[in-house]
């Protein structure tokens, strides 16, 4: 008797990219949430305050492990749609990566 995981695996993986898309939503809108407290105080911008001490280091204290993880998390998903040839799969990771640089647009855009 021959078994095979063959069928499992493909829909184990047909499961895996919808659920890998959104925890990169889910950490973009946290990403967002976290990079905020650095922003430019509308406010105080109109003024032509400028208050920059400290704010690069108070950004990355909060985004610096969300962006480390989110980084691996992504690589490694890459790596998997590489070497498995999954590239439906690709579609996802592709999607992901654009809703991280519209997470990053709108921090930057915020500074």
């Amino acid at each position: 008797m021959h078994y095979t995981l063959e069928p499992d695996e493909h829909w184990s993986t047909r499961r895996l990219s919808p659920a890998l898309f959104s925890v990169n939503v889910i950490g973009a809108v946290i990403y967002i949430i976290r990079a905020s407290p650095s922003w430019a105080i509308p406010q105080e911008r109109e003024l032509g305050l400028n208050s920059i001490t400290g704010e690069p280091f108070m950004w990355f204290a909060g985004v610096a492990l969300i962006v480390v993880g989110f980084a691996l998390l992504n690589l490694v998903w890459g790596v998997y749609i590489c070497f498995n040839r999954r590239w439906r799969s690709g579609y996802s990771w592709l999607m992901a990566a654009a809703v991280w640089i519209i997470a990053v647009c709108i921090d930057f855009a915020h500074h």
